[in-house]
């Protein structure tokens, strides 16, 4: 009967109008998927990411398993990557993270900042592996 309500709920959410990406659109970090493609590189893929940073938000230390390249597109990030000085890039600028790097990412301006995230990684494996 519990699984009966559960679907019950889950469908008058999705018939309701109202869209659960509103409230994804309020948290302070967004992630949203754009693509997902096999390369011609055996067994990887490509994938492109949009994050949203509201102002002051920290994407906390993390790695890929695969090559990043972080365009932004608007406000001004703050990158963080092991071993290297912090860089800020704003609106049309955009960085190479090496496969396995560790490194953060924080919106230092006082607007929303996005980036899109580019990844050439590993198929099979997390996106997003936090830094221990």
């Amino acid at each position: 009967m519990k699984t009966i309500h559960a679907i019950a709920l889950a469908l008058a959410f999705a018939g309701s109008g109202s869209p659960l990406g509103v409230a994804r659109a309020e948290e302070p970090l967004q992630r949203t998927d754009l693509l997902k493609n096999d390369v011609d590189i055996p067994g990887r893929q490509v994938v492109q990411v949009r994050v949203d940073f509201a102002p002051g938000v920290l994407a906390a230390r993390h790695s890929h398993p695969g090559e990043e390249v972080a365009y932004v597109l608007e406000g001004t990030l703050q990158y963080e990557l092991q071993g290297r000085k912090p860089v800020v890039l704003t609106a049309g600028q955009s960085l190479f993270i090496p496969s396995g790097v560790v490194h953060s990412a924080k919106n230092v301006g006082s607007g929303k900042a996005s980036e899109l995230a580019t990844y050439i990684v590993r198929k099979a494996q997390p996106l997003v592996e936090p830094a221990k």
